[in-house]
């Protein structure tokens, strides 16, 4: 915006130097231009038309009746100067308002101003309808001050008013310069300051200059009235001095002076955006001591301070005690709920509010559109979109980013591409906000061609468009092109800041380059920024989603020492850590730590702890905290139901399946995934072509890979090869190494040795260098004694370069990981074969037999029994026997399958030993207690 000429520009007399005396000035006759002249002067300057001329020779005028034949600008000068030589009483109000409304409608602003200033005693009602009508005839307010300067030149003197308006405009128009001036001369004079023009002077400096200046205005006002504690307090709020305001506040009652309802409502939202409960409890107390509850707008200010403060029974008490609700007040209570995730409540008090006769607007929408979307409702949010527009809504700025929000969750570019031509067709772009929100869509659907092209035609590109496109070529790894970006963006004149740097730390450590992740957390110190707990986070979750887990956790410890507090992001993304590894203990450290911190109401830090306890073998915990999150999000019901699937409780899965859909949750892509891992776990066949079938006629949503190989795992271990097979050939999608992955596993089973080799060689091709394919194979080989395709495996794995993976199990006991292998000996094992021995002795007792042909060496079968007692997961489970308290249940993690043997020896360890045995293998849970698995054998 264009600054306004300095003062002196306006006043000839500079308020710098003596000014002229001033001269009595007859009212309006300096309406019609800058000259000033007189009257007689002004008629004299053009001749009238011989309609006016002829109009009222009689020598009567009536002002009313000839305003009615003015068509024209010129009509409306040779009216005024009429009205001026003939009329003594010309100046009432109804008349100077008639001259101000003619003089707009045809476009001399600069005219009706003068009128308005000289032409009768203005008052503050008035003021504001002058400026509602100059603006809607095209004038700008800025031509008020231009007008202001010339009158004052001449020798105009104004009262308190008409400088409290000035300065209000000033204030607007963030023109210090004459602000300034005008306090300058207030003091030069020593005009008496009413408490209007004070108040203009505080309003003036909060937003113009600085807080400071206001407050010393506030504090040289002698007598202290409301209206100045009132604006004293909501300047501060204005600049965010939430202790300010408050402290003002507190001395105001010692004052006697009462707060009205707008300083109420305004010192209520302090509370809401810094989240001072008690401090709003406070203030609660103060509007029912001063009977200020039937005041909306405080009540309004109300429901939304208990909501941002996490205290929604309150948002309601306040909501059903208003004697009247206005269409604000529905929209709070409404976006409190939304807000908070009880989208169903939220929906049930549309419905009241429809039956109140309160038509929703287009605010009540958005707050349905962003509660929904912030809460991962996003197929809702496209409902909302259409129940919307058939209602006669169309969607505005603040819908749009709602709708692109849920477009990325959704996975649905083709609709993104359409709400980005809604944009353009409706002139959504100017916002920066919408713009931002579309480019973030194509970074997201990895669309970078486009996502550059729309940063390229953004009018006003700020630091968030440039963020987030450098964001999205950092995390696809292309950091070159991050890199000029950041160059370019310094070229424009801004400066990286921290979420800059805080998305290439997050970029660098998802792609497995946590060092020079790192090296960015250094950088960071040498620009002079400190790098806060997002950096940290981003360095963390980073390197989790990339699998490196235990760099996660010193990357934890390294910000520990730091000095940083983690928040609740960095405790979700080590509860990951933790569940990746199985470290239960650890997570039960965590745990302990955000029941400590206060993190434990947070939903994504509950899911988390879901997550954590189902992957470490603790299924009850995860189950009981569960029950214990108020507020369930699809996520934390995905997180369960993958739990229980993991341990092959099919029946429990469908339940809660059942049991989510009840709750008014609806299911996605990945609540089938999870849906369907718990069939193929426990060999529900029957239900897991149900779920499969409804995902498309009841759901609307389209089968992944995913689902696919969830289907030939499903057939393949229940026994139904043909059908498995038949299944592949009639997908719609390729199949992939999972699919292929899924028969051969199944082929293993019941020993199909034609769909085996089959899978096997798409498996050779897709996966040339995972050995896990080649061993399954040579294990199917070996089971019918095909020694000769054995070697001929292993020949080709020599051929190509592949070696067998590490294989390993590990157990926890008190803090540290023992670790067991084929390549490295464990300190204690002569103790742990000894023990392993007699334990083996036991169990024939009880009937078990050693499985051979799970040894693919061609040996004879003493010594294949003496391979498979040194199989890793045996190891250690012994050992846990041996170091582990009786009525502690045993956790062993193994990175591989367990074989047949290993599998049915746990079952027998568990029943002589009377021990819980808890095993995660490389595909899931095997739960072993007295002599049985939770798996059902069906793995």
């Amino acid at each position: 915006m264009d600054k306004v000429a300095p003062f002196h520009h306006y006043f000839i007399p500079s308020l710098r130097q003596n000014p002229t005396k001033p001269t009595k000035v007859p009212r309006a006759s300096v309406a019609l231009g800058p000259s000033l002249s007189s009257p007689e002067t002004q008629l004299s300057t053009f001749s009238l038309p011989y309609s006016w001329s002829t109009l009222s020779s009689s020598g009567t005028f009536h002002f009313f009746n000839d305003l009615k034949e003015v068509n024209d600008l010129e009509s409306v000068k040779v009216l005024h100067a009429r009205l001026l030589k003939m009329c003594n009483n010309w100046s009432s109000d109804s008349i100077a308002k008639s001259l101000i409304s003619s003089y707009l409608k045809f476009g001399d602003f600069r005219a009706a101003t003068m009128v308005f200033f000289m032409g009768f005693r203005r008052n503050y009602v008035f003021w504001s309808s002058f400026l509602n009508e100059l603006h809607s005839c095209g004038g700008q307010t800025r031509g008020i001050l231009e007008v202001f300067g010339v009158l004052y030149g001449k020798g105009v003197i104004f009262d308190s008013k008409v400088l409290t308006l000035v300065l209000k405009i000033c204030a607007t128009l963030m023109d210090s310069w004459l602000g300034l001036q005008i306090h300058a001369y207030l003091i030069k004079k020593g005009i008496d300051l009413d408490v209007y023009l004070k108040c203009a002077l505080m309003n003036f400096y909060g937003r113009c200059c600085d807080l400071e200046s206001a407050n010393q205005v506030f504090i040289e006002t002698v007598e202290k009235e409301a209206l100045a504690w009132n604006e004293a307090i909501k300047v501060n709020l204005r600049n965010e001095r939430w202790e300010k305001a408050m402290e003002l506040f507190r001395e105001m009652q010692f004052s006697f002076a009462k707060a009205n309802g707008s300083t109420i409502a305004k010192m209520l939202q302090g509370c809401s955006k810094v989240g001072a409960l008690e401090e709003g409890k406070q203030i609660h107390g103060y509007v029912l001591k001063f009977a200020l509850e039937s005041v909306l707008s405080v009540c309004n200010s109300l429901i939304n301070m208990y909501s941002r403060n996490n205290k929604l029974e309150l948002s309601r008490r306040v909501f059903d005690l208003m004697e009247d609700h206005n269409l604000s007040s529905w929209n709070s209570i409404i976006s409190s709920y939304a807000a908070r995730g009880y989208l169903n409540d939220a929906w049930d008090l549309l419905k009241e509010m429809e039956s109140s006769h309160t038509k929703p607007d287009i605010i009540t929408w958005n707050c349905l559109l962003s509660g929904h979307a912030l809460h991962g409702c996003h197929k809702a949010v496209l409902t909302i979109l259409r129940r919307m527009q058939v209602v006669g809504f169309r969607p505005n700025s603040n819908s749009v980013t709602s709708i692109l929000q849920a477009v990325i969750e959704l996975r649905i570019l083709n609709f993104g591409r359409e709400i980005h031509g809604y944009v353009i067709r409706h002139g959504l772009d100017y916002d920066v906000y919408v713009v931002t929100s579309l480019l973030d869509m194509y970074v997201k659907h990895d669309c970078l061609g486009k996502a550059h092209a729309v940063f390229n035609n953004m009018n006003n590109r700020n630091i968030v468009a440039w963020n987030t496109l450098m964001s999205g070529y950092s995390f696809k790894g292309l950091f070159e092109d991050a890199g000029k970006l950041m160059n370019g963006m310094e070229e424009e004149g801004l400066t990286p800041d921290l979420i800059t740097w805080n998305g290439l730390i997050s970029g660098y450590s998802m792609w497995g380059r946590g060092n020079e992740a790192l090296a960015l957390i250094h950088q960071i110190k040498t620009s002079g920024m400190s790098p806060n707990v997002v950096s940290w986070t981003a360095l963390i979750s980073g390197s989790s989603h990339n699998g490196n887990y235990r760099e996660s956790l010193q990357f934890f410890s390294q910000m520990q020492q730091e000095g940083i507090r983690p928040n609740s992001v960095t405790i979700s993304s080590l509860l990951r850590n933790c569940g990746g590894l199985s470290l239960l203990q650890k997570g039960k450290e965590i745990h302990c730590f955000s029941i400590k911190n206060g993190f434990i109401e947070d939903v994504f830090v509950a899911t988390a702890l879901i997550d954590m306890y189902s992957k470490s073998g603790n299924l009850k915990a995860a189950y009981e905290i569960f029950k214990r999150t108020g507020n369930r999000t699809l996520a934390s019901w995905n997180c369960l139901i993958m739990g229980f699937a993991i341990y092959g409780l099919g029946k429990e899965v469908t339940s809660l399946f059942k049991e989510m859909l009840g709750a008014g949750i609806l299911p996605d892509a990945i609540t089938f995934t999870a849906v369907l891992s718990g069939c193929k776990n426990s060999g529900l066949v029957n239900e897991g072509w149900k779920y499969f079938d409804s995902m498309s006629s009841d759901y609307s949503i389209i089968p992944t890979i995913e689902h696919y190989s969830c289907i030939v795992d499903l057939l393949g271990r229940a026994g139904y090869l043909d059908e498995a097979w038949d299944f592949i050939q009639s997908m719609p999608l390729k199949p992939d190494a999972t699919v292929w992955g899924a028969l051969l596993g199944s082929c293993r089973i019941y020993k199909n040795m034609q769909l085996a080799e089959i899978a096997a060689k798409k498996l050779f091709k897709l996966e040339p260098y995972n050995s896990a394919n080649y061993v399954l194979m040579m294990n199917l080989y070996a089971m019918s004694d095909r020694w000769g395709d054995v070697e001929h495996i292993k020949d080709l794995m020599s051929d190509i370069g592949v070696k067998n993976g590490q294989v390993w199990s590990w157990i926890q006991i008190d803090q540290i990981i023992h670790l067991f292998s084929a390549e490295d000996n464990h300190p204690d094992e002569g103790e742990i074969y000894f023990e392993l021995y007699h334990l083996v002795s036991e169990m024939k007792k009880l009937g078990y037999k050693p499985d051979v042909k799970c040894v693919y060496q061609n040996i004879d079968d003493s010594e294949k029994k003496k391979v498979l007692l040194s199989h890793t997961e045996k190891l250690a489970i012994t050992y846990g026997l041996i170091k582990s308290r009786s009525d502690t249940p045993i956790r062993i993690i193994k990175n591989t399958r367990i074989c047949p043997d290993c599998h049915t020896a746990a079952k027998y360890m568990s029943l002589v030993k009377n021990r819980e045995i808890f095993l995660r293998d490389g595909s899931r849970f095997h739960h072993f207690s007295e002599g049985k698995c939770s798996c059902n054998d069906c793995w």
